[in-house]
């Protein structure tokens, strides 16, 4: 079995588990973490994540991130600069707040009630650029059921790295891996 199918399978096993009602807005975030290798892989399962949720009785809603960063500097008023000299660009906090604005409103839809699964992708795109440790602690206060952040990275010891590059951080997320016995039948 693939990394991909162990980390499907655990998600299976966590989306059937019963959901209390009266947890943080950190417990409330899960965070499927895989070899960020794998992030196409990952992306073509998300159908199945889906499928997974639904045959669970939990409604879906996704918020894909991919197309923020080049959707931000086109619409730039200095990008001609940006394009000119790379090495001096700084999305400071402007893309972070457009990224937290997406997932808020996502999780705050009408579908995206306490009993469903907002799934968050696109994480990749925006390495560098910003952290998502900030980007989850200022959106977990919106999230009415779950938020799976599909996170390209790695979790030892309640500490997630992203991208396997930055200093990790220690988030009360639950961790969803690829290890085989993970979560117990």
């Amino acid at each position: 079995m693939s990394n991909i199918d162990r980390l499907l399978t655990n998600y299976c096993r966590q989306v059937r588990l019963p959901w209390s009602a009266h947890t943080s807005g950190k417990q409330r975030i899960w965070f499927a973490v895989y070899p960020p290798a794998e992030e196409r892989r990952v992306r073509a399962r998300i159908p199945q994540f889906e499928a997974a949720t639904l045959e669970a009785n939990h409604g879906w809603t996704s918020v894909n991130l991919t197309n923020l960063l080049p959707q931000w500097i086109a619409s730039h008023e200095y990008r001609e600069g940006i394009f000119a000299e790379p090495e001096h660009f700084s999305a400071n906090s402007e893309l972070e707040d457009l990224a937290v604005e997406r997932v808020r409103q996502a999780c705050t839809a009408a579908d995206a009630d306490a009993d469903a699964v907002v799934a968050l992708t696109g994480l990749a795109t925006l390495f560098d650029f910003m952290r998502v440790s900030s980007l989850i602690e200022r959106v977990e206060d919106s999230v009415r059921g779950r938020l799976l952040v599909l996170f390209p990275g790695e979790y030892a010891g309640n500490v997630y790295r992203f991208m396997d590059a930055r200093d990790g951080f220690n988030y009360m997320a639950v961790p969803i891996t690829s290890t085989e016995s993970f979560i117990q039948p």
